[in-house]
């Protein structure tokens, strides 16, 4: 990974009006997450309950280990819940209030990987749904948990199809490490940065909340001893990443670590708050 130690992150909120953001569109043919090639069945999203399953590969590694990225395991949990929540919300775009991941072990490096996401409630303001992954073995090693709200803003409307999985079945696969796939960057111990780009949008036009948690992530790994991983990692969506970069900082240490995610182009605007345990 990409190391910058030249850059800060800046000092703060101040008074000064945020500039508005870069002119863009979700680019879901040429999405980041795509080429995870995670492939969701749809069959059984009436009853409340989703399929889905990936094979893993070297690019989607914790750097310098032979183990998957905790923070995939976000993206493929918001990706499960935020399709049942969609079904139950539609016209209306879900978000995404809060989302955990958590590990009974270091993920596996390899082979298949399946995941089961389950409607735990329909409430009429909030949904909470819940994911479990499992390897090869077919014996889980990690379960989610996601609360999500109708977005506030009316305008936007939701997809009348899951039009995004003819994408992902015909999308290359990953190729290159995640984070540089997504331009991630090391700037400091404890800080990285992550760009607002086309192809890392959500449908509300503001930055993946999976990719958040990529930097989240990131910003941890910085900090812990080398070939660490990630063992629970839980955020909070507090406002979204219009402009960007995303710049998350992470501070602490012996495994338990605090992690702020701001909208640097938005007079650093607090987005996320995360905190983070490592094996």
């Amino acid at each position: 990974m990409t190391v910058e130690p030249s850059l800060r992150p800046s000092p703060g909120p101040s008074s000064v009006r945020p500039s508005p953001g870069p002119s863009l569109r979700p680019d879901r043919l040429r999405h980041i997450l795509n080429e995870l090639r995670f492939e969701v069945s749809r069959e059984t999203v009436n009853s409340g309950t989703m399929t889905g399953e990936a094979r893993l590969t070297p690019f989607m590694h914790a750097p310098g280990t032979t183990h998957l990225r905790t923070s995939i395991l976000i993206v493929w949990a918001d990706m499960l819940s935020g399709l049942l929540a969609l079904a139950g919300m539609r016209p209306r775009v879900p978000v995404t209030l809060e989302l955990d991941v958590n590990l009974y072990r270091p993920a596996p490096g390899d082979g298949p990987l399946s995941a089961v996401g389950t409607t735990v409630k329909r409430g009429r303001s909030v949904q909470v749904f819940e994911s479990t992954f499992a390897g090869a073995d077919g014996v889980p090693f990690a379960f989610s948990t996601g609360l999500f709200m109708a977005s506030p803003d009316a305008t936007l409307l939701a997809p009348t199809e899951m039009d995004s999985m003819p994408a992902i079945s015909s999308a290359p696969a990953l190729s290159v490490p995640l984070g540089e796939r997504a331009g991630l960057v090391r700037v400091a111990p404890g800080v990285a940065r992550l760009p607002l780009r086309a192809d890392g949008l959500n449908a509300s036009n503001t930055l993946n909340g999976g990719l958040i948690g990529v930097a989240a992530e990131e910003a941890v790994l910085s900090l812990a001893p080398p070939g660490a991983t990630v063992s629970s990692l839980a955020l909070r969506y507090l406002s979204p990443v219009r402009v960007g970069p995303a710049i998350a900082t992470a501070t602490g240490a012996d495994g338990l670590y605090h992690v702020e995610v701001r909208d640097a182009g938005a007079v650093d605007r607090l987005a996320v708050l995360a905190t983070a345990r490592t094996f």
